[in-house]
């Protein structure tokens, strides 16, 4: 492959370190002890696991911290707990029952406050309103509701008494409703009337609605009343929230589970079209990603924590619930799109709550910036901290704009790696413990290993392009998908023996950081060179008035593949043949005239996920196929997908 870009991006990266004093702030309270620590995690693993998991609440010990290998594994096993008492109840117990533990906001301004205290009498309530209908440790309940503090709430409450359960984006059609549940077949869903995103009334009752009939699963429909919509109850399935709740007890006995019980089913897009439920387990995930998180954050009592992400997707359950809570902070649930009713809405919500600690995508961060500088110096955002970031590649030119401009030169900015499969992130930095690497998605972190293989597995030279691979297991990690174990093993370890695939392409430098350089179906040949979206994009977004960019490869006769470039500007009246001529002659000096596109498209929007990836795949289809064969709901916005086709269909891009 020709890397040439990407080692050029890589060898101008620099390190930025963290100031002795920062250091000193930290829980362990200097970077050579981080250090220490991460070797032994990493020499070690079975002592490092078992000591961070005796820094929360067991009703029983483990008989052994770690046995089997990739794909079968256990973790803490025969060690019983249960997540909801290491989020809640330990706190309390500590003494912070009365600190906030959750602000909620609404995209209308509507606003919840929730203490330790209360937040757990609420999980206790609901808790036993499940268990009123029947609800037992195993079975599964599907939530299908935006960014609440009911959702949140729901969550937790299937942690108590050891559901399983599964949140479904609320955006999605009812063909992905129905897919999910059908796979799934839960006992019970929970759902609003209605919801808004960006002013528009999405009514999720109606949808449940339209496909329960074909769920025989499903016993009860329990609907949070958000926005006073009429809807339909049919009696003896549909239940209100508050009526249910307001009768039952806020003392509820947690379920004892083994730290590998299923907790969580998540699902992902799959190659076939059909997703595929991704299964983790309850208590071994919250052990990891209670230490992960106080380490890529730098959690205090004190922090106000803001995750983007929507309930809908795993980051908010890894960061915003599991993360937060197991640290003890405060966590911030924002209803509905990050720059609505107002563009500066972020930094609105950041201000007015002093949030210090943010975790959200490269994509809300590309936003900002197209915002201009001036916008950003209206808010006192001094009160930033740490801000971490996962979902694609970072480009340096943004990772600068935010440390120079939101942080002023005096915040972290940790970039990470990692997928819904993996949970957390095992590519990461430690927030004012290790050095900044713009660009990068940090080193191999915590009881993590690491590598990249070429095709048949053997590790390549710092440098080199090749396979992104797991090779021991640790707790957070997938165990199987959701009744298809077959699929499992075929999706994640028929590739490399004995190691999880990613599928992502990446390499690791001389100073042992990582570059994520995007899927391996994102990169493409073109005349028997391979490249990536990520080195021509980077090139791309180095032009003035370029705020994002999308690369994707589509045929030709003669080079077999060649890049097409969608560019998003921060202006569309800067959309010159002046403008496409200087990116081009910056992919010549980047990588050189084999990665000349076809054609550069500028545009308005790009289609990305809530979590903010820009789907690639369906430029791809559009500008290939014509048009998008599966379904677009989960997207933050579908009429992007209308508007790229309108751009098609008026000549702008040759076929």
């Amino acid at each position: 492959m020709d890397v040439s870009g990407i080692l050029k991006v890589v060898s101008e990266s620099k390190l930025v370190y963290p100031g002795e004093e920062k250091q000193a702030k930290t829980s362990i309270g200097s970077s050579k002890a981080f250090q220490e620590l991460l070797q032994q995690s990493q020499e070690d693993p079975v002592s490092f696991w078992d000591s961070i998991a005796k820094e929360l609440v067991w009703y029983e010990p483990w008989k052994e911290t770690m046995s089997g290998q990739l794909p079968d594994f256990r973790f803490f096993d025969g060690g019983i707990s249960n997540p909801s008492i290491n989020l809640l109840d330990r706190h309390v117990e500590n003494g912070a029952g009365n600190r906030t533990a959750l602000i909620w906001e609404g995209e209308n301004g509507d606003t919840k406050l929730y203490t330790y205290n209360m937040l757990l009498a609420e999980v206790n309530r609901f808790a036993n309103v499940l268990r009123s209908f029947g609800v037992k440790k195993g079975d599964c309940v599907a939530i299908f509701l935006p960014n609440l503090a009911e959702a949140f709430i729901a969550v937790l409450a299937c942690f108590r008494i050891g559901a399983i359960y599964n949140t479904i984006f609320s955006g999605y059609s009812e063909k992905s409703l129905k897919d999910r549940l059908v796979s799934f077949e839960p006992k019970i869903i929970v759902t609003t009337d209605a919801t808004t995103r960006r002013g528009n009334v999405i009514r999720l009752k109606e949808k449940v609605d339209a496909v329960v009939p074909d769920i025989p699963s499903i016993e009860a429909v329990i609907v949070v009343d958000r926005l006073g919509t009429e809807i339909d109850m049919q009696e003896g399935r549909d239940y209100w929230w508050d009526e249910l709740t307001k009768k039952a007890s806020i003392v509820c006995e947690p379920e004892r589970l083994e730290a590998n019980e299923y907790g969580i089913v998540f699902y992902t897009s799959g190659t076939t079209g059909k997703p595929k439920g991704v299964v983790h387990s309850g208590m071994a995930f919250v052990v990891q990603n209670y230490i992960y998180a106080k380490y890529h954050m730098d959690h205090h009592d004190d922090d106000v924590f803001w995750c983007t992400a929507d309930i809908g997707w795993l980051t908010m359950h890894i960061w915003g619930i599991t993360g937060a809570l197991a640290n003890g902070v405060t966590t911030i649930v924002y209803e509905g799109s990050i720059d609505h009713p107002t563009k500066d809405r972020f930094y609105q919500i950041i201000e007015k709550y002093r949030v210090n600690k943010l975790f959200t995508a490269p994509t809300a961060l590309r936003m900002l910036k197209s915002l201009g500088e001036k916008v950003a110096d209206q808010y006192d955002l001094s009160c930033l901290d740490v801000i971490s970031l996962v979902g694609e590649p970072f480009d340096p030119e943004t990772w600068q704009w935010t440390y120079e401009v939101l942080g002023k030169k005096n915040i972290c900015v940790n970039n990470t790696w990692g997928q819904t499969e993996t949970a957390g992130c095992p590519i990461a930095g430690a927030a004012w413990l290790t050095p900044m690497k713009p660009g990068s998605a940090g080193m191999q972190f915590l009881g993590a290993d690491v590598a990249v293989v070429d095709e048949v597995g053997n590790p390549v030279k710092p440098g080199t392009l090749g396979n992104l691979v797991i090779r021991k297991p640790f707790p957070m990690l997938c165990r199987t998908l959701w009744k298809e174990p077959e699929r499992y093993y075929a999706s994640y370890f028929s590739q490399v023996e004995n190691c999880y695939f990613a599928s992502d392409l990446a390499l690791i430098d001389e100073e042992g950081y990582v570059w994520v350089v995007g899927r391996s179906d994102d990169a493409f040949n073109v005349a028997g060179h391979r490249l990536s979206t990520m080195e021509i994009e980077s090139a791309v977004m180095e032009c003035e008035g370029v705020a994002e960019a999308a690369v994707i490869g589509i045929p030709d006769e003669i080079k077999g593949e060649i890049p097409l470039v969608f560019a998003r500007l921060t202006d569309i009246s800067l959309g010159t043949e002046e403008l496409k001529e200087k990116i081009n002659d910056r992919i010549i000096q980047q990588i050189g005239k084999i990665a000349l596109p076809k054609t550069i498209v500028f545009t308005e929007t790009l289609p990305k996920t809530v979590s903010g990836k820009i789907m690639r795949r369906l430029l791809k289809e559009i500008i290939v196929a014509g048009t998008v064969s599966g379904d677009i709901t989960g997207l933050e916005d579908p009429a992007t997908v209308a508007q790229i086709k309108n751009i098609t269909a008026s000549g702008t891009v040759a076929k």
